[in-house]
């Protein structure tokens, strides 16, 4: 690293706000109320991120009456997970064309129709409920920015030929001349699979929706029992209780009212930058004219894109378990992870020295081993869950409410018979065997990247297995 790009990095990010760009805005609804007293609903959803607001407005398309639908959030919704990421909106279910084809091969297939098939309608749905979200579909490159990379993108471009994904790859004249960038070497180029948003107002938008149709959201309300009752369920809160035939959990990363999904979820968290509005000089300088959203191919990976007012979002390779699988909101700005990538941001654009960061945040990311979502039933049926995402869940999300409540109906569907769906994820060992396993892992996977992407013996077991460790 030149002493440049250190500079630069170090200057960019003294007057950067300890907050997530996304929700840090004068447009922020105000907190909703908490539950209060007794509450009778027909479905509970336990979680309002993009997989509980999801729920609420497909079980409102299925013909469950919007004043029926309660959704509680322990903060305010969209504000983890959902008001956190990206906002890249993939078209994959499987964590990628070449996960999928490694775990489920006879599926893969149909779980990719399946994924642009709800993209589609997640698309669809927004812009026909005028939700203001800056959608863009304007696609994703995969860089490389190691030689070891670029038979990677090769392959992966031949893989998508196979299963009919439009895919283009390109030399590294071609891929600098769309985006000048002197660390790349090639690039593969998606158009369709990926679509960007502003994620909390994707979020405040839907929340919005659910509201006018007649859903109730309570905020600050975090469900410390879930039990059953008669025929139903009750949920005990600080504030009062809520009655219900039916429950979605879908809490992500985050304490959960079920126990049992603490042996499928590793919070890892996940770092972002977001920089000051870019000059119309600096933006010449970087080119990026279609706006697509930008990763690198390697195991460690940064993915970038920018905003519709002007700014470069930055984030990622960073994966940081902390001992215990905890969550809290200390660990956010804990750390040189966000100093790493102000030098990271640098080298790749080292023509924007002299750009500040104003947004700096982190935030936990409901990893599985597998690297998709775990579902399942509790309660004799009455409690569906969804989560585990692995960092692809503003898409996945509405496919994982669909399933939700497909296992809620107890109706066959279509969406069941994936073996995605009817296997969970392999169990992750509990302390204090998960730390240094995690932690080994990591150092494994830094030392692929230095060595050409060569997987020592443990990455090459987890391998054959369908196991990993991935943001």
């Amino acid at each position: 690293m030149s002493t440049a790009v250190a500079a630069a990095a170090e200057s960019s990010l003294r007057d950067a706000r300890p907050a997530p760009y996304w929700t840090d805005r004068p447009e922020a609804p105000a907190r909703r109320a908490p539950v209060s007293g007794e509450v009778a609903a027909e479905l509970l959803v336990i979680g309002a991120g993009f997989t509980g607001l999801w729920a609420a407005w497909r079980a409102i398309e299925r013909g469950t009456a919007p004043d029926s639908i309660v959704v509680v959030d322990a903060e305010q919704l969209g504000y983890l997970a959902s008001g956190r990421n990206g906002g890249f909106v993939a078209a994959s279910l499987t964590h990628g064309l070449a996960h999928g084809t490694h775990l489920w091969p006879r599926e893969v297939g149909p779980l990719a129709r399946e994924g642009d098939e709800n993209l589609a309608a997640l698309v669809a749905t927004v812009r026909e409920a005028g939700i203001e979200c800056g959608l863009a579909r304007s696609g994703k490159t995969t860089l490389a920015v190691e030689p070891w990379q670029v038979e990677g993108l090769r392959e992966a471009k031949r893989l998508g030929d196979e299963h009919g994904a439009a895919l283009e790859f390109q030399s590294r004249e071609e891929v600098q001349a769309d985006v000048h960038s002197p660390s790349y070497l090639a690039g593969l180029r998606d158009r369709t699979g990926t679509v960007l948003v502003d994620p909390a107002r994707l979020a405040w938008g839907l929340g919005a929706e659910l509201e006018r149709r007649g859903v109730r959201l309570a905020e600050g309300t975090r469900v410390t029992r879930l039990a059953r009752q008669g025929g139903g369920v009750v949920a005990d809160t600080a504030g009062g209780r809520v009655l219900a035939r039916q429950a979605v959990v879908a809490t992500a990363a985050y304490p959960s009212p079920l126990k049992r999904l603490g042996n499928y979820l590793m919070p890892l968290y996940d770092h972002v930058l977001m920089t000051e509005p870019l000059t119309a000089e600096q933006r010449a300088a970087i080119g990026w004219g279609e706006g697509q959203g930008l990763t690198d191919a390697g195991n460690q990976f940064h993915y970038y894109r920018p905003t519709d007012d002007g700014r470069i979002l930055f984030g990622g390779w960073d994966a940081v378990y902390h001992r215990g699988g905890r969550v809290d909101p200390a660990y956010e700005q804990q750390g040189g992870s966000h100093a790493l990538l102000a030098r990271h941001f640098f080298e790749t654009f080292p023509q924007l020295a002299g750009l500040r960061f104003t947004h700096r945040w982190a935030g936990p990311i409901d990893s599985t081993t597998r690297f998709t979502a775990a579902y399942g039933t509790a309660l004799g049926g009455r409690v569906a869950y969804a989560v585990g995402h692995t960092g692809l869940g503003v898409g996945a999300s509405r496919f994982s409410a669909d399933v939700a409540l497909d296992l809620l109906s107890g109706e066959p569907s279509s969406r069941l018979r994936y073996e995605l769906v009817r296997r969970r994820p392999f169990p992750i060992p509990p302390e204090p065997l998960r730390n240094p396993i995690v932690q080994f892992t990591r150092r494994s996977i830094l030392a692929a990247d230095r060595d050409e992407g060569r997987r020592n013996l443990w990455l090459r077991t987890l391998d054959r297995f369908g196991l990993g460790f991935n943001s």
